[in-house]
């Protein structure tokens, strides 16, 4: 498992997007701003599940933060290749690839441990083989059209 709090580059987002494909080790993503106080209180859940082992028997996650908001980030428009409209959001990368039918943008949902559990094992579950782990089909569309979550 690897955690980096917090993105503020695209060259480091890059780097970690890299790693986490060749190591076929989905990359969790939280997408934060300075201005969104729920940012603050969804980081610690999620980095605290995650060092706990939540995803671990199902093979492991890798975990960033990336700030919004950070002049690099803005100005690379990263965020908007990955439709990050609302802060916080919650989006997960399989073999480079964006997650868009698994993304969370609720903070309640995002505060409940419960359901932050699952999503994680979900998404661990996926360890590069595409699609949306055991509980989807692979193949080209999996991603995208595998798993829906209320957003």
């Amino acid at each position: 498992m690897l955690t980096q709090t917090r993105i503020r580059r695209e060259d480091d987002f890059s780097s970690l997007l890299l790693n986490s494909t060749s190591t076929r080790t989905p990359l969790l993503t939280l997408w934060t701003a300075s201005y969104s106080n729920a940012s603050e209180t969804i980081s610690p859940i999620l980095q605290e599940l995650i060092n706990s082992g939540v995803g671990e028997e199902e093979g492991g996650v890798n975990f960033a933060e990336v700030e919004y908001d950070a002049p690099d980030v803005q100005d690379s428009g990263i965020g908007m290749d990955y439709m990050i409209t609302s802060m916080p959001t919650l989006l997960s990368f399989e073999r480079g690839e964006a997650m868009t039918g698994t993304k969370v943008t609720d903070p309640k949902l995002m505060t409940d441990r419960e359901y932050m559990k699952e999503w994680i094992r979900t998404e661990a579950k996926r360890k590069g083989d595409g699609g949306a782990g055991a509980n989807a089909g692979g193949g080209l569309f999996g991603g995208l059209f595998g798993m829906f979550r209320k957003s």
